[in-house]
């Protein structure tokens, strides 16, 4: 995580310190530790962070999701105001304190899953999509799914297609979804043939 690598070479998390960095500091800084693929781009996103994080949250980034009790979609609609975030990482980013820093919000309603090829590839072998199906199709398949909290479906999704429903060569005896995959059911189909 950048902001961590950050503190390990500025001596420390605190806020003040991030402050003090200038933009060719930030830039020196993502370069010389190749923290990023893209060094003078995110070093200019996570120089605007800070300054908004200062500006906006009172040097408190966990007022994000702490002020004025906010529900799932003013959290989404708080990190999107971000320079360099988009739908994607905001909805990713307020589903990840849901679900690994266990923050509670007054719904989860807004949190929808952040389809990237592992999630797209897990949806269409399963069967729940078509294989024509775009990210959207997907994306409100999990809203229509579980419209409480359709991010649920995330990390277990990018979980298995990371680990077992592989682009070439997928683990299929070793999935834990083998016994509902309409992949896998054609798959043993034609081995039987």
């Amino acid at each position: 995580m950048i902001p961590y690598r950050i503190s390990e070479i500025i001596g420390g998390t605190e806020f003040q310190k991030y402050l003090s960095l200038d933009l060719s500091t930030t830039k020196r800084i993502f370069i010389q530790h190749s923290l990023h693929r893209m060094p003078s781009q995110m070093a200019y996103c996570h120089f605007k962070a800070v300054e908004k994080i200062h500006l906006d949250y009172h040097d408190d980034a966990s007022l994000i999701w702490k002020r004025d009790d906010p529900t799932s979609a003013d959290v989404i609609k708080r990190f999107s105001e971000f320079y360099g975030v988009g739908q994607k990482i905001s909805t990713m980013a307020a589903n990840i304190l849901v679900r690994e820093f266990k923050i509670d919000l007054i719904d989860k309603s807004a949190i929808d899953i952040s389809v990237d090829v592992h999630i797209e590839r897990v949806f269409k072998r399963i069967g729940f999509v078509p294989k024509d199906a775009t990210r959207n199709d997907i994306i409100n398949l999990a809203r229509e799914l579980y419209p409480e909290y359709p991010g649920i479906f995330d990390s277990v999704c990018w979980e298995i297609g990371e680990a077992w429903c592989r682009p070439n060569s997928p683990l299929c005896e070793n999935c834990i979804l083998k016994g509902l995959c309409a992949s896998y059911q054609t798959r043993s189909h034609k081995k039987d043939d």
